[in-house]
């Protein structure tokens, strides 16, 4: 698996929204819900909107999704790698997303944050003029480990993901242990809050 690099243009931010989930512990497909009366795929498409350039949605379902977006997002289909069969998990998902943008910094996101507020991302965004040229990303951590889809990336980093998947990488907290990783400052816990299960999509409809 290998990519070319882009030239990195002059706008500032993107974003990669992750839809191609099996939504398994669900029973349905999360990025359709709509607890707040927006489905969750939009829901964090709007918020992503007040804060980059250009936002990508990359999913193995761009048909199911396309009607709900906002007419900026692009949809990017996720395909299988050659050889596999089986869900490949979310950071090829990313590499295959990060490999169409073209702008420094990415904001990655996934579908099923329904408490993200854009005013967590402003704050955060200006952290990144601080970062290191050897910063590979700048993310919240959560119970000891990093939050791989609620943060911002170096396009740069793009071939040494890919050479972590063609050796057959596929988790998220592994590479990042190979990355220089700032952590990102969180005021409030909720932000990170994952839509994963029947009991989850509860408390987000009625909140305690």
């Amino acid at each position: 698996m290998s990519y070319i690099l882009p030239n990195p243009s002059a706008l500032q931010l993107s974003a990669i929204v992750l839809a191609g989930g099996q939504s398994s512990r669900m029973g349905q497909d999360k990025a359709l819900l709509a607890p707040q009366g927006v489905p969750l795929l939009q829901q964090v498409c709007q918020v992503a909107l007040e804060c980059p350039s250009r936002v990508y949605v990359v999913t193995s379902w761009p048909e199911r999704y396309r009607d709900i977006l906002p007419a900026s997002c692009q949809l990017i289909p996720e395909v299988s790698l050659p050889g596999e069969t089986e869900p490949h998990g979310p950071l090829v998902g990313f590499a295959q997303g990060l490999a169409q943008v073209q702008t420094e910094w990415v904001l990655a996101l996934a579908c099923d944050l329904p408490r993200l507020r854009v005013e967590v991302f402003r704050d955060w965004m200006g952290l990144r003029l601080g970062a290191g040229s050897d910063v590979t990303a700048l993310l919240p951590r959560d119970a000891g480990l990093w939050q791989p889809l609620c943060g911002f990336y170096r396009l740069a980093c793009l071939p040494a993901l890919s050479e972590y998947i063609r050796q057959g990488g596929r988790s998220f907290q592994g590479w990042l242990a190979s990355c220089k990783v700032l952590e990102l400052p969180v005021s409030d816990p909720t932000v990170l809050f994952n839509c994963n299960t029947p009991a989850d999509l509860e408390t987000v409809v009625s909140p305690s």
